[in-house]
């Protein structure tokens, strides 16, 4: 009899905790558990919060009845470890280390993989992390950046852009490793990446290149952004803030909402017209690039992540992309679901676990 495997998700954001139970890839409980930033903040630093977001789980559990001694695989969402190829990891002694120390940075993200070792450990079962937030699969001619001292570093939405393109294969009745696609995960923040027979060889980062987004710049003239700063006007630390969080729509129209934007857009309002329209040149323009990386052979472009919600937004890049290849529009992210799928790839023994101790060359 094929047993019906029970797998707990985990993913830990700045000020809140997603949890999530699944039975054999389907989804039976999930919450996001939020906290109060000034709980959150007050604490010196973000690995004191790991009790805080422990008993969260550990409530979630007690919640819904789930025994974890029940449970046959605990995944979380990875944190910032050393460059991975991706896949399915292992959460082991080695990954915590890297994640307690911060030595790749830091950010509450590496609470996830520790907090779900801690468990595994208590249940006598694994806890793996699926498509890393710090994969890496980059081509040498994708690092080069123009100046020998700042080398382009992989940084994407792997595990949305993974699982949409391992999506679209299915569609396509063939293997996500043979074919070549186009992913562009549009969000807050939004990342372009060039799938090659499994591989993302090379991608936008998702802050200071690529399209501005409803929150940030992206990419700007470096000259004149040399001017600006030179000018006085603003300090280091509010420039940086305008790149990163009050740029892009913010910036020209006052909102992050894309749905406030489109209402502008029906009252008649061309200047948001102009902006939205804006920011779907500039995706494609960078889907543009992304098709050269694949000396034009692309199977399919995929649009996903919030952003692919507004179906005018979608159709304006789709009308400029389409001569490409065929495109396919799957709204939202899967986050929790991609996570829970991977840990069932290997426990059903489609997918081999890979040993972050042993880290595999990207």
């Amino acid at each position: 009899m094929t047993p019906i495997y029970k797998i707990l998700v985990l993913n830990i954001g700045s000020i809140t905790t997603k949890a999530a139970f699944f039975e054999d890839g389907h989804l039976k409980f999930q919450e996001v558990i939020g906290y109060d930033p000034h709980q959150v903040g007050s604490l010196m630093h973000y690995m004191e919060q790991f009790q805080l977001r422990r008993q969260s789980i550990v409530g979630f559990l007690e919640k819904h009845r789930i025994a974890l001694g029940d449970l046959h695989m605990i995944a979380s969402r990875g944190g910032l470890t050393a460059p991975i190829a991706s896949g399915v990891y292992l959460v082991d002694e080695r990954m915590c280390d890297d994640l307690r120390s911060g030595k790749y940075g830091q950010h509450p993200t590496n609470l996830g993989p520790l907090i779900a070792h801690d468990l595994a450990t208590q249940a006598g079962i694994r806890a793996v992390i699926v498509d890393s937030p710090s994969t890496d699969e980059y081509e040498p001619l994708a690092r080069v950046s123009g100046i020998p001292e700042i080398e382009r570093k992989s940084a994407f939405h792997t595990l949305n852009q993974k699982a949409a393109a391992r999506r679209a294969a299915d569609e396509m009745g063939i293997s996500y490793e043979a074919c070549n696609m186009i992913v562009a995960h549009l969000g807050g923040g939004t990342t372009i990446g060039a799938h090659r027979k499994g591989r993302v060889i090379d991608s936008t980062i998702g802050i200071g290149e690529g399209p501005m987004t409803p929150e940030r710049a992206g990419a700007l003239p470096t000259v004149d952004l040399l001017r600006f700063l030179e000018s006085g006007r603003f300090s280091l630390t509010d420039l940086r803030r305008r790149l990163t969080s009050q740029g892009g729509l913010i910036a020209y129209l006052g909102t992050n909402d894309v749905i406030r934007v489109e209402a502008k857009i029906q009252e008649g309002d061309e200047n948001a017209l102009l902006i939205l329209q804006a920011m779907a040149y500039q995706i494609a323009k960078d889907i543009g690039a992304m098709s050269t990386v694949l000396h034009g052979r692309v199977d399919v472009i995929v649009l996903t992540g919030g952003l692919a919600n507004s179906a005018r937004l979608a159709a304006w890049i789709s009308k400029r992309i389409g001569f490409i290849a065929p495109v396919k529009v799957y709204p939202g992210e899967k986050e929790m679901h991609a996570l829970a799928q991977g840990a069932l790839r290997v426990l059903s023994g489609t997918e081999s676990v890979k040993h972050y101790s042993r880290l595999e060359k990207v």
